[in-house]
């Protein structure tokens, strides 16, 4: 479906791995969130995908650029423990105008009823430019909880950042898979 006013959403999907990055071996957040997001949405969009290392002036810059580039939405997955190299939050905190900690203490909240060191998890969500930031812990598995936990509330959230914007563009999910909340 190709509509003019709303045309297809870019979301970033960006790792933090410095063995990913490396070669050392193949990601699987980044194609977990891909596979997650097509079965997920409903709406056109588009990846624009990128694998850095821990590094915080790589991920700040990644997240700027996929922002700048003009993703509605930048997953990122990894760097969110407490090991000195995961900085991925910080990276994001240093990037966003605005956070939104509500992300990250549903997805700690629902990651609890797996394992016990959901507590040890830095996930957070922040606004950088017009671009919604979700941090994701790296584990398949974890990704899939966690989106399906904070989903819901996602095309709002991307809704409320494009305020004003006749073109922005809306993310509309797959009803029979989940149902996002908009207020009527």
């Amino acid at each position: 479906m190709n509509d003019p006013l709303h045309p297809p959403a870019l979301i970033g999907i960006l790792t933090v791995s410095d063995r990913a990055s490396r070669g050392d071996y193949a990601d699987e957040g980044g194609p977990a969130i891909r596979s997650y997001l097509a079965e997920v949405l409903a709406s056109p969009w588009e990846a624009r995908e990128s694998i850095v290392p821990d590094e915080l002036d790589a991920i700040s810059a990644a997240i700027r650029e996929l922002a700048a580039a003009g993703c509605c939405l930048v997953v990122t997955t990894g760097g969110t423990g407490p090991a000195p190299r995961d900085v991925t939050p910080e990276a994001t905190e240093r990037v966003c105008t605005k956070m939104l900690p509500g992300f990250g203490e549903l997805m700690r909240q629902v990651s609890l009823k797996y394992v016990p060191t959901a507590i040890l998890s830095r996930q957070t969500a922040g606004v950088c430019g017009t671009a919604l930031v979700v941090n994701l812990p790296g584990r398949p598995k974890s990704i899939r909880e966690c989106l399906d936990a904070v989903f819901p509330a996602i095309p709002y959230c991307v809704d409320l950042i494009h305020t004003g914007n006749a073109a922005a563009p809306r993310l509309e999910t797959n009803p029979n898979r989940l149902v996002a909340f908009r207020p009527k």
